[in-house]
């Protein structure tokens, strides 16, 4: 595993022969900077409720998981016949305050450079199919994504599900996959598929949690991320 930082990635190569055919992104906290707004919106749902406020760590480590599951992992106080109440507070909260979310600097650059060098672009993440469609409309994204899966349509990481029908729509091995994501859920489910992964340092999880997991690449900025998937991708 390499963990470096590199601050240029138009100075590599690009004429290299591709790798991965197939690149599946997390959203949360890989391609937008929503970390803190998320974990905002779930203390507010819990405390909406009557739960005991979850610390921002806790809160931050179920990003990427199913809604549901994420807040009962966030609230374990809560009890079950609060839950559908909990999600309903959650969603209400983060609609309001959406508009806030914005892409990571960079970001539209590095998939712009992957579909020009003929890589298929993906989407897994642990957002709802509602929240997704949303996001990928109030941002100049159209078109960019070749598929999408999320976890109410399929099932919360870090079950392979996403990624193994990303590489059935598209008749891609694992081998031929890289999962980009921000938690040591989406490195999980990339290592329960088959394939490899990619973690960025810049979202919910910390370092060493992700290095933990052995992705082949730690990127701490969206242009390191860049750099390395030039080179290596």
């Amino acid at each position: 595993m390499t963990d470096s930082t590199v601050s240029d990635p138009a100075s590599f190569v690009t004429d290299r022969p591709r790798r991965y055919d197939l690149i599946a992104f997390d959203w949360d906290g890989t391609l937008f900077d929503s970390t803190a707004l998320i974990v905002g919106c779930i203390q507010d749902a819990v405390r909406d409720v009557g739960g005991r406020m979850p610390s921002r760590e806790r809160a931050a480590w179920v990003i990427g998981m199913g809604l549901a599951q994420a807040l009962a992992h966030a609230a374990p106080d809560v009890p079950p016949d609060r839950q559908p109440l909990l999600v309903e507070r959650y969603r209400h909260h983060w609609f309001a305050r959406q508009h806030e979310v914005t892409l990571f600097d960079g970001v539209l650059p590095l998939l712009t450079d992957l579909r020009g060098r003929g890589h298929r672009l993906a989407v897994a993440t642990g957002k709802s199919r509602r929240g997704l469609d949303v996001a990928l409309q109030t941002v100049a994204l159209h078109g960019v994504f070749d598929a999408s899966r999320t976890a109410d349509e399929t099932a919360g990481k870090p079950d392979p599900q996403m990624l193994l029908e990303l590489m059935a729509e598209f008749d891609v091995p694992p081998e031929r996959t890289l999962m980009i994501g921000d938690t040591t859920h989406d490195l999980q489910m990339a290592r329960n598929a088959g394939c490899a992964a990619v973690a960025v340092t810049y979202g919910a999880h910390a370092h060493e949690d992700l290095r933990s997991l052995q992705p082949a690449f730690v990127a701490h900025t969206v242009a390191d991320l860049h750099a390395w998937l030039r080179v290596h991708a």
